[in-house]
């Protein structure tokens, strides 16, 4: 999957679309960090309900963790600061 930094991805912006219409995916990178990646649009999987949307939300967060010593508790607790 190729990469490109942000602002160079603004400059190409309608080739990079022009390539994801072929299919192609890419990755957009600020600062060296991936923030963003570009793919096809599915038409099968456009969400149509808010349940839908729950539900995809729920995969894309199976298996991420908040950090070491993190706890919503005490984010709560945190911003009530």
């Amino acid at each position: 999957m190729q990469e490109f930094g942000a602002f160079e991805a603004k400059t190409h912006f309608s080739e990079i679309l022009a390539a994801v219409i072929k299919g192609k995916k890419f990755i957009i990178k600020k600062h060296g960090k991936q923030v963003a990646m570009i793919i096809p649009f599915d038409q099968e999987k456009e969400f149509n309900t808010p349940d839908d949307s729950i539900e995809v939300i729920k995969k894309l967060r199976k298996g991420v963790r908040l950090g070491k010593g993190l706890s919503i508790k005490k984010m709560k607790e945190r911003g009530r600061k």
